[in-house]
């Protein structure tokens, strides 16, 4: 395991091609790539020569030939598939791709695609709701209707009549009727190993739930029943790897199963802070490695907001910073602008620490854990004199708190200049 494994993440700026991202992306077993058929958030998280965009959809002719190109063209071993469609897709064509697709066998993609399929194979199970044939039957109402392979409760329905019924009916004959669930919902994150074994049950809330995703959602423990139903699906369908399963509680207050999915989930990130990298156990069993699950004994709740990422078209070769109220605030280290720093450091753009401080410099960075072998140059100035005064524009960008400092530095020089609020947009 000391070569790293190239390994392709498709879509990858799916949500949940963004958690195997954060997954593994400090992982020293692998090397990452990304690929999507349209612009999204990847092209924003991977380097250029880690990134494709092109016509990759499953679902167009020569789609087959152009993936296994680019799998070839960047060594992929092993690929992650993000959607459910297309994980089944691979799967059934596992014979045709250049690389280990990680997800289990074409024959659980399939029933797990179609939620009539999913019925039809847990049907003899208690935790199986029920499934009308309509218009047939005569369901007690409400009913809830729902795409065969629908997801992110995109096309379901209440029905809360026979009027409804036929209604929804109507608008579309193949959606699927099952008695409706009133009760709390649970999403269970699984781990099943090479061998077939069900290493992991990681039940989890969902509080907040915004386009079929969970924004908030905190660990439970695992009870009786869902150990049941977690082991019953394993042991009823293939499993290898990450796999999760939905639940319901019905009126009388028992879970029913809403879907199951082969792959990864987003809020599988969840876990993953308490100790249980499923991206990285996935991949560890596609190369034959057992593994041990090593869970913390806490519990973590995971809340989701919309994040800004940047490109911003400048480049520089040196950056003149400032130190109070922009490196440091009062003693405390301002950690947005430690990462700037670092970064700079590790991209091999010169640092220039340019400062006003009226007490011994060294003393107060030795105080605030920070190096001065951090900065080709460390410049530090009476009030008297004007920053400007002491900057080599060429290549250079400022960073300071103060407003009228970068009035001046932009007026006399003409460089970019930042506040701290600012450093956001150079961060990658």
């Amino acid at each position: 395991m000391n070569a790293k494994r190239r390994v392709l993440i498709f879509p990858a700026g799916s949500e949940i091609g963004l958690e195997i991202h954060s997954s593994l992306k400090y992982s020293h077993h692998v090397e990452l790539f990304g690929a999507s058929g349209k612009s999204d958030h990847a092209s924003f998280i991977y380097d250029e020569d880690h990134y494709t965009e092109d016509d990759f959809y499953v679902d167009q002719p020569g789609f087959i030939a152009r993936f296994n190109g680019l799998l070839r063209k960047l060594k992929i071993e092993f690929v992650y598939p993000t959607h459910d469609t297309i994980a089944c897709f691979l799967a059934e064509h596992q014979h045709e791709i250049d690389a280990k697709v990680l997800t289990s066998c074409a024959d659980t993609n399939r029933i797990a695609r179609s939620k009539r399929q999913t019925y039809e194979a847990f049907g003899k199970f208690d935790f199986c709701p029920e499934v009308f044939d309509c218009p047939r039957d005569e369901p007690a109402f409400p009913v809830f209707l729902k795409p065969d392979a629908g997801q992110g409760g995109k096309g379901t329905y209440v029905a809360e009549s026979a009027e409804d019924l036929a209604f929804y009916l109507a608008k579309d004959p193949e959606l699927l009727a099952t008695e409706f669930l009133p009760g709390e919902e649970l999403s269970v994150d699984c781990f099943t190993d090479l061998h077939g074994a069900l290493r992991f049950i990681g039940p989890r809330t969902r509080e907040r739930i915004q386009m079929g995703i969970s924004f908030r959602s905190t660990t439970v423990e695992v009870t009786e029943e869902i150990r049941h139903i977690a082991q019953s699906i394993n042991d009823t369908v293939s499993l290898n790897g990450s796999w999760f399963f939905q639940v319901k509680k019905d009126g009388q207050g028992r879970f029913k199963l809403m879907e199951f999915a082969p792959r990864q989930s987003s809020t599988m990130g969840l876990y993953r802070h308490a100790g249980v990298n499923f991206a990285l156990l996935t991949l560890f069993n596609a190369m034959g490695t057992p593994v041990d699950i090593l869970q913390n004994g806490y519990a973590v709740q995971l809340d989701r907001c919309l994040r800004n990422r940047f490109k911003a078209d400048l480049t520089f070769s040196r950056v003149y910073i400032d130190f109070d109220e922009t490196l440091v605030t009062g003693r405390q280290v301002h950690e947005l602008a430690m990462a700037f720093v670092y970064q700079c450091r590790n991209r091999g753009v010169s640092l220039v620490l340019l400062t006003k401080h009226r007490y011994t410099l060294a003393d107060t960075l030795r105080g605030c854990g920070i190096s001065e072998h951090l900065f080709e140059e460390i410049i530090q100035i009476p009030d008297s004199v004007d920053k400007w005064t002491r900057i080599n524009p060429d290549g250079a960008i400022f960073i300071d708190n103060y407003w009228f400092d970068r009035r001046a530095v932009k007026d006399k020089l003409g460089i970019p200049v930042f506040d701290v609020d600012g450093i956001e947009c150079l961060l990658h």
